[in-house]
């Protein structure tokens, strides 16, 4: 008799909880349908990487400090994901990076100080900084910049050194004579 109570209550138990995960799972699924299909894909993407940290712990390959910091990275990333889409109204969203304060090493070599990040500041020519988002942890989130972003920044940084050196080759209007050598252009 208490067993049968003790194994009904556990049914019920069950049942409220996984429908309570396929309520969840169907809101989700109606709340991306307002996206594209390129933002509908980051946003099942980063699902399927939390089902995969769930198997994970459930399985007991990772610690609990671990799993809560990546359901937490999960989180923001999918925050600052929605958040982007909404504000651009575009089916884009750049390569995403979330990054605790402990964590800057993973992206940088010299990582910045967290208290000097501005928001839309390009960070050592291959990441934007986009904000920090409260999930648990403070996370730091960052677009990394595409390979022609790159580029053109390279050039931008370089540009002022060699207008100043060549300035006189810059403008043959003014009747100043050519310093230095053109530069050679090899073909790759």
């Amino acid at each position: 008799m208490v067993y049968s109570r003790l194994i009904r209550a556990a049914l019920i138990g069950s049942l409220m909880i996984f429908g309570s995960g396929v309520l969840v799972s169907a809101q989700t699924a109606r709340s991306d349908e307002e996206f594209g299909p390129v933002v509908r894909a980051y946003l099942g993407y980063l699902r399927n990487e939390q089902e995969v940290v769930d198997d994970r712990a459930s399985r007991h390959e990772i610690t609990p400090v671990y799993y809560h910091r990546n359901l937490n990275r999960i989180r923001a990333l999918r925050q600052k994901a929605i958040q982007i889409a909404r504000e651009t109204q575009n089916d884009y969203l750049p390569e995403l990076e979330a990054v605790a304060a402990d964590e800057l090493r993973l992206l940088f070599e010299r990582p910045p100080s967290s208290q000097t990040l501005k928001v839309g500041e390009v960070v050592q020519t291959t990441f934007r900084y986009l904000g920090a988002v409260r999930s648990g942890d403070l996370f730091y989130v960052f677009a990394r910049l595409d390979p022609y972003e790159q580029a053109e920044l390279m050039q931008k940084q370089k540009a002022p050194g060699e207008s100043a050196a060549g300035s006189a080759v810059s403008n043959p209007m003014s009747g100043a004579k050519a310093t230095g050598r053109a530069r050679r252009v090899s073909t790759p």
